[in-house]
């Protein structure tokens, strides 16, 4: 009898009456649950249950039942509350007032003008962002908050959890327990909810974005710590949806004139409303990524940066499907980068230079002096508060140190630095068109590897006439390499030799053999030392003032990479077979923190290429100065000498292997090189013995400077490309990953 109680138990839950999708989300905070409480007890990706909550999708048997059940038994613990017969208009918002009562924050430094956030492009590094990145924060500053009583509620009850995937919650600084961010968005009714990290949810009371930009700073308590001691700490972030936007006068979408501009005119309507309530946008002015702010009237910063997905604030090519996630689980994403890079202060380049100056600040407070009174120094260190120029054989064409060049002139190598990745490849030998397989590996993390432990030049260049080589001091440096032969090489105390016709000189980006005289960054001229030749600069730009500025950043992009890399189960202590295994379609074990993995590579990327912005329209023209040269982190030379890094240890590489094996490279673009091999996996070719790799050589793993698989295609494949494309050095490393090529790929 019980099991014909129970199967109509079951019958009847089957069509049982669901709540609404806003009470579901009501029943679900309130006993404090999380999405992914309630997807890992229903067996269901956390996505099916936001999506059961938004009301876009229906859950069917037998997830139904479990979930009809699981609503029940809430709705007895939490009855919902009554509405009120009559609801009165909400009174007009009036100006915050003058005055306030805040809790006091430990002091900043003296200098409180953050960095500025300008971006630009430098190929290769650095990949083209939206206009709207560009900014001037410099007037940004501090100034009290008014304070009024708290009028917020959460929708999660009691302590808080831990946030998905590790990510810690204000860090222990009461000032931000809600985490670093926020995602605001506005349900059917107008109702403004803002999903925080940890599956936190708040209801925001604010009518107006003036008044949610007074809500953020006085109650939302977001934010995060300062990275580094003179540092200050990051500025709430608001993620405002397309609902949110509409909720607050707001466009869903730009125009196709105001995407050219890279913002909404400055008399919109929310504009004026900033204004009238005594808010500032900086120079960029309201755009995917607007800075909102007061003047500086105390101690305490008043400073919330807005991001705003569907103005394409988050580009796919860096944060792939993160702009169109449900609010959780945007917040989740940024809410994992903020808490292992940074709060993101704009595209993944921006956030990569900001992430260099707070972690190494211009100034600090100096020890006191005789009255006790402090004052703003240099932070040892740093790139210091003032931009530099640069050397004129650093300088790229149009920079006004080279305003005296004839016009249209064309610099040679023997003026103009050209540190820059591989883009090199060979034609196969007939023994190579006999094997099977075209295998690709790469490098990960390559140019922070290159970064790590590199000294860099800190102040101004000087000029030194037949200066003596030193490879411990960073520059530029005039000198002939062309006698540098590749089939002799010194490795150690020991000579190799070697067959240098199918090896890529390292001295160039593509791979040919200088002809005379040329500019070289330190590591390239150190690696033809350690190859074993003389080398007699004729002059050099010499920094002698320069530390491993870059060492701090590496090693919170690395932290964040390898803890990242190992929620998705690829760990640093795998065997080769395993790693490989691990690494086979890791992204789709969750799509979520495989976005986060993509936009912390974007991070090293772009913020190298930052250092040498280009302009970017201002009306600019040769000879002038264009906004980014005022930036102390406008430095040319150290994203020269980072690239520079990376190709010697690429090559250095390359030619152990070499020498151990007897395999050359049939191409290499920036970090990936491919070989020929009988088998498809990198096992086949790697000289791996009782699971160690050749020392010095290529090693499968997950830590940056180590290799992983990029991608196989077969010998046929690649010989039918470059006769289709009639171009005999088609470079296959461009597209080994997946073997699409198109005609716009001719690989000219």
């Amino acid at each position: 009898m019980s099991e014909l109680f129970d199967a109509v138990d079951a019958l009847l839950a089957s069509r049982a009456t669901l709540p609404p999708p806003a009470e579901r989300k009501r029943l679900r905070s309130a006993h404090g649950l999380t999405i992914d409480e309630v997807a890992t007890a229903l067996k269901v990706r956390r996505a099916t249950v936001s999506g059961w909550e938004a009301g876009k999708t229906e859950p069917r048997p037998p997830e139904r039942d479990a979930y009809a059940r699981l609503l029940d038994k809430l709705a007895e613990l939490y009855p919902a509350t009554p509405a009120p017969a009559a609801e009165t208009a909400p009174a007009p918002e009036t100006p915050a007032p003058a005055t306030f009562t805040a809790v006091p924050t430990p002091a900043q430094p003296l200098s409180t003008d953050p960095a500025s956030d300008a971006g630009g492009v430098s190929a290769p590094l650095e990949p083209q962002v939206p206009a709207s990145d560009l900014a001037d924060a410099s007037d940004l500053a501090r100034t009290p908050v008014s304070a009024t009583k708290s009028t917020s509620t959460s929708r999660r009850p009691g302590a808080k959890k831990a946030a998905p995937a590790g990510t810690p919650v204000g860090e222990g600084d009461p000032r931000f327990e809600n985490g670093p961010l926020a995602v605001v968005d506005a349900d059917a009714d107008g109702q403004v909810v803002a999903y925080c990290v940890g599956g936190l949810v708040l209801d925001v009371p604010a009518k107006s974005l003036a008044s949610l930009v007074e809500w953020t700073l006085a109650e939302g308590k977001l934010g995060q710590p300062k990275l580094s001691g003179p540092g200050r700490a990051a500025d709430p972030l608001l993620v405002l949806t397309s609902a949110a936007l509409e909720r607050y006068g707001l466009p869903a979408e730009l125009s196709a004139e105001e995407r050219d501009a890279g913002r909404i005119p400055e008399g919109h309507k929310v504009i004026k409303q900033l204004a009238r309530a005594e808010w500032k946008l900086t120079k960029r002015g309201f755009g995917p990524w607007a800075r909102i702010y007061r003047p500086a009237n105390g101690s305490e910063r008043a400073c919330v940066q807005l991001c705003i997905p569907s103005w394409n604030a988050l580009d796919t090519r860096f944060w792939g499907e993160a702009g169109q996630l449900p609010p959780a689980e945007l917040a989740r994403v940024l809410g994992v980068y903020a808490s292992r890079v940074m709060t993101p202060r704009g595209s993944t380049a921006v956030t990569g230079l900001e992430l260099m100056t707070a972690l190494h600040p211009p100034t600090r407070a100096s020890a006191p002096d005789g009255n006790g009174v402090r004052t703003s120094e240099r932070n040892p260190g740093s790139l210091g508060k003032e931009p530099v120029d640069p050397a004129p054989c650093e300088a790229p064409d149009g920079h006004p140190v080279l305003a005296d060049l004839p016009r249209f002139h064309v610099r040679g190598p023997a003026e103009k630095l050209f540190e820059e990745a591989y883009d090199w490849a060979r034609p196969m030998t007939d023994a190579e068109c006999t094997l099977r397989h075209l295998v690709g590996i790469d490098v990960n993390m390559a140019f922070a590897a290159g970064a790590n432990g590199l000294n860099v030049g800190l102040g101004e260049p000087t000029h030194v006439k037949a200066p003596a080589f030193d490879p411990k001091l960073p520059g530029s440096w005039l000198v002939d390499l062309s006698h540098v032969d590749l089939s002799r090489v010194k490795a150690g105390k020991e000579w190799l030799e070697l067959d240098g016709s199918l090896l890529p000189s390292p001295f160039t980006p593509k791979g040919d053999r200088p002809t005379g005289p040329a500019w070289y960054a330190t590591p390239t001229v150190a690696y033809a030392v350690e190859l074993g030749y003389d080398v007699a600069p004729t002059e050099a730009w010499v920094r002698y003032d320069n530390g491993r500025y870059l060492d701090g950043w590496y090693q919170r992009l690395r932290d964040a990479y390898l803890a990242t890399m190992a929620d998705l189960g690829v760990t640093a202590d795998l065997s080769p077979e395993g790693f490989l295994t691990a690494m086979d379609g890791y992204k789709a074990r969750d799509p979520e923190l495989g976005i986060v993995v993509a936009a912390i590579k974007a991070t090293v990327k772009g913020g190298l290429g930052k250092l040498r912005e280009r302009p970017r329209g201002e009306g600019w023209r040769p000879g002038e100065r264009w906004r980014a040269l005022e930036r102390p982190t406008w430095r040319p030379d150290i994203r020269a000498a980072v690239i520079s890094r990376t190709r010697i240890n690429l090559h250095r590489k390359i030619v152990k292997h070499a020498a151990f094996t007897g395999q050359y490279p049939i191409a290499v673009l920036s970090d990936c090189v491919v070989y020929a091999a009988d088998g498809p996996s990198p096992l086949d070719f790697l000289p791996y013995r009782d699971g160690k790799p050749l020392p010095g050589g290529f090693k499968l793993g997950i830590n940056p400077g180590l290799v992983k698989h990029e991608g196989t295609q077969t010998v046929l494949w690649g010989e039918g490309v470059r006769e289709q494309f009639d171009a005999p050095q088609l470079n296959f490393a461009r597209f080994i990953k997946d073997g699409t090529v198109t005609d716009a790929d001719n690989g000219e």
